[in-house]
């Protein structure tokens, strides 16, 4: 709905690409003030910035200090926090490819960069006695995959912290919920050295072939848009929302399924 976050400020994590980008511009369209914390820009961080819409803070959310700095270049107030940043690296070779070191750096960027931030971001919501708190997850934290397993056990924790934060901080005005996709069109899945691109090379497969395997596995047939995930979004950013707290909302084309 345009205008409905007309006059807040939103924090976006990993808004130079993908979902955080989508997230991004639709949050400048919901009328936000959108804080985009990335390492690098985009071109389409770019037009963001450019038009005024949004901020771009040059950040690499593992290093020390970075969540504090946010929250200081975003100003006195924030009412939406969006913990996008993560990755999604496959293991093709399963559990026993997976070094320590690989593991504490998947649980670095997709969990411990959003409790660090996460904890930066609400004494600030707070002080106003509001917030909207929204947390990327994935199919894959109910839906454990061995091709991507410290990927699907960091977001199952990510998830699993979600709900914790909303039990303690909603009654305090502070709403989380967690969107959790499925396969969505974006380089993490796409792109050269992504997740269809590694897993083809292990299977002795085209890329396209993976991808088509992934989309036939939904119900729609297709993987999701960003743009799609983005309008879910914003909706738990903003007033529509006001009663869902603590929940996790998957969006994955009928990929998980239910009974």
């Amino acid at each position: 709905m345009a205008g409905e976050l007309q006059r807040r400020t939103a924090v976006v994590t990993g808004a130079s690409k993908g979902i955080g980008l989508a997230v991004a511009e639709a949050l400048v369209a919901a009328g936000a003030d959108v804080v985009a914390a990335a390492r690098t820009t985009s071109p389409g961080l770019d037009v963001l910035v450019k038009a005024g819409g949004a901020r771009w803070v040059q950040l690499d959310l593992t290093a020390p200090d970075s969540a504090e700095r946010l929250v200081a270049a975003a100003g006195p107030r924030i009412d939406v926090l969006v913990n996008n940043v993560g990755s999604a690296p496959a293991r093709p070779g399963g559990f026993l490819s997976v070094s320590d070191a690989e593991w504490r750096q998947t649980f670095e960027l997709n969990l411990f960069t959003t409790i660090a931030v996460t904890r930066a971001v609400l004494p600030v919501m707070l002080e106003t006695g509001r917030g909207s708190i929204v947390n990327i997850g994935s199919v894959n934290a109910e839906l454990p995959d061995p091709n991507v397993v410290d990927y699907s056990a960091s977001k199952a924790a990510l998830v699993n912290f979600s709900k914790a934060l909303s039990k303690e901080f909603g009654p305090r005005g502070v709403r989380v919920n967690s969107v959790s996709p499925g396969p969505v069109e974006t380089d993490l899945w796409l792109a050269g050295g992504g997740v269809a691109d590694t897993v083809s090379a292990a299977a002795g497969l085209e890329p396209a072939d993976v991808i088509a395997q992934a989309a036939a596995a939904t119900v729609s047939g297709r993987f999701s848009r960003p743009s799609e995930i983005a309008d879910l979004v914003v909706f738990l950013a903003g007033d529509r929302s006001a009663n869902i707290i603590g929940s996790d909302l998957r969006i994955d084309g009928g990929f998980v399924p239910t009974w």
